[in-house]
């Protein structure tokens, strides 16, 4: 199992002028469309479908991750689009949709996620080591760190939609 190890802010909004001044760099952006199939305290199964808006290309993946905060445990592996529709069909939750945006920021890949559904936008910044994660200085315009508050974690934002639309999922 390998370790994710990522800081996350609430941004106040897109850093489109920075990206037209050559601050930022684009790499890629994506839609992804994340739906959880089962949670438990601290462990989260999720079915992910990610549309490469360049490439156009189309995958699928399934993702077990454990534990809480700037650490966490992660095995994420390639499913067939069969698979996923299968899962999705048998699920019938409403999937939790982001626009991400994978950008260069000096010597780091930030991600920005737009949460259209519930208007919300978080940066992400991965690393090597907790020490590098600790020794991070963020920008001011990143916004507030949100790394260990459990009000922004993608499992309790996609509760939040499912109570919205009635699916009824409830977390164990």
């Amino acid at each position: 199992m390998s370790l994710e190890i990522e800081r996350k802010f609430l941004l106040p909004e897109f850093p489109a002028d920075m990206i037209r001044e050559g601050g930022l760099r684009i790499e890629k952006e994506q839609i992804i469309e994340q739906t959880y199939l089962a949670m438990h305290g601290d462990q989260e199964l999720r079915v992910r479908k990610i549309h490469d808006l360049t490439s156009g290309k189309i995958e699928y993946t399934h993702t077990f991750k454990k534990g809480f905060g700037v650490a966490r445990e992660e095995v994420e592996y390639p499913i067939s689009a069969g698979l996923y529709e299968q899962i999705i069909n048998i699920h019938q939750a409403v999937p939790l949709i982001k626009k991400r945006t994978t950008a260069v920021l000096g010597d780091h890949v930030i991600e920005i996620d737009d949460y259209g559904q519930i208007q919300l936008l978080v940066l992400e910044v991965e690393f090597a080591s907790m020490e590098e994660a600790e020794s991070f200085a963020a920008p001011e315009w990143f916004g507030k760190d949100i790394s260990s508050d459990k009000e922004y974690s993608n499992k309790k934002v996609w509760l939040e939609l499912q109570a919205r639309k009635g699916s009824g999922v409830e977390e164990a």
